[in-house]
């Protein structure tokens, strides 16, 4: 069923109630997701995007019972991943002519995922497509997140199609950022911006400096996943902007896996001597083999420094940290401190590894960090209490 977005454009996307993983098992959906199709019906008719590949015949039946497949004239594909493209296979088995407007990345990457020829246009920055009284100008947006990326934009109706800028994986029956709740739906955008688009925040505010250069007056923020902004769609654009540049609160996370509780109680000491030393600091322990880790990652974005600690084994650190830091290293953090912690029984090097990993993704590493041997006894939880009071210390003024 299309829904009204404004004048003449509709959704006619998919609401996934059911997704819990995306990207592989990368993105936890605990909240479902949407994949985000637009039609706009002029003179001319476009599809903006589709939706992921199991949905593919269902969107595309949808499509001839709501306008029937002879009169789509052109498609815009924004992004080439699966999410947004799967559609398309269906839909141009039907009708292989309609001409697929993409960027050259884009013309790439659908190649790369369909191996089909499909009928491309390729466009670049500035180019304009009329679909009658109105046009569709495009704007290319590279590493947004894919290098494949553009926006589309509808003048006369003001609407930019954003693609996966500004989304959020949310199902919702209520399409519109005002009809649903507003601590979720911020909850689930800080998420995404933090887990996706964090490595790319210097060309987050580029593009949205240079989309905004071009004057362009915005009424709806049309998105792939989630909401359509159409109430002050600006304020999503000025939380990019806010989380682009070295975003951080007055917040510490402590994050940690454990054997036999060493590390745990360790982790917890050194938590209260943070909160003692500073009141106003929000402290935040995660077991990082318990906690969702895309959910420990958006603590991370939100946090000025973080301690992660592990027992040592085989020379090493346990896998669930091993992974977490993984994928910290790869999102780029900027202007973030860490320190380290961690117990042993027989060599205690993992205090050695947990730091250099944290130096190499380019946390400012405090100190050497502290290490106890066997189970903490009061005067080593002491000596992690006063750590904590250390880091406080160390951390403070970042806000």
């Amino acid at each position: 069923m299309k829904v009204l977005v404004r004048n003449n454009v509709y959704w006619v996307g998919k609401i996934d109630w059911e997704l819990r993983k995306f990207h592989g098992n990368e993105y936890s959906t605990h909240s479902g997701t949407s994949y985000n199709s637009y039609l706009i019906i002029e003179d001319k008719v476009a599809l903006i995007d589709s939706v992921w590949v199991p949905f593919g015949r269902e969107f595309v039946a949808n499509l001839e019972d709501e306008i029937g497949l002879d009169k789509i004239d052109y498609i815009i594909a924004n992004h080439g991943e699966p999410d947004h493209s799967g559609g398309l296979v269906e839909l141009l088995k039907r009708k292989p002519k309609i001409p697929v407007y993409c960027t050259a990345n884009g013309a790439k990457s659908l190649k790369g995922y369909y191996h089909e020829d499909w009928n491309f246009r390729v466009i670049k920055t500035g180019d304009k497509l009329s679909l009658g009284s109105k046009e569709l100008l495009f704007v290319e947006a590279p590493m947004l997140h894919w290098p494949d990326s553009m926006f589309s934009y509808l003048s006369g109706d003001n609407i930019l199609f954003s693609n996966d800028a500004f989304g959020q994986h949310l199902a919702t029956e209520n399409l519109f950022n005002d009809l649903v709740d507003q601590e979720a739906l911020f909850t689930e955008c800080i998420k995404y911006y933090a887990n996706i688009l964090t490595p790319f925040s210097p060309l987050v505010k580029k593009k949205i400096e240079e989309f905004f250069s071009l004057k362009l007056p915005l009424n709806v923020i049309c998105t792939s996943h989630g909401v359509i902004w159409r109430k002050d769609p600006a304020q999503i654009v000025d939380k990019y902007l806010q989380w682009a540049d070295g975003y951080k609160e007055n917040r510490i996370t402590v994050i940690y896996d454990t054997m036999w509780n060493a590390t745990r109680i360790m982790g917890e000491n050194i938590a209260k001597g943070i909160a003692a030393a500073d009141p106003e600091v929000k402290v935040k322990l995660f077991n990082s083999a318990k906690t969702d880790k895309n959910d420990i990652i958006t603590e991370i974005f939100k946090s000025k420094g973080i301690v992660v600690g592990s027992p040592t084994v085989d020379k090493g650190i346990l896998s669930s940290l091993s992974g977490l830091l993984e994928m910290i290293k790869g999102l780029k953090f900027k202007g973030k401190k860490a320190a380290v912690f961690g117990s042993y029984g027989w060599s205690g090097e993992s205090i050695k590894v947990l730091g250099e990993s944290m130096a190499e993704a380019g946390f400012d590493l405090i100190g050497d960090g502290i290490k106890m041997e066997w189970q903490p006894d009061r005067e080593a939880r002491n000596k992690c209490f006063e750590y904590g009071k250390k880091i406080a210390e160390a951390f403070s003024g970042q806000v």
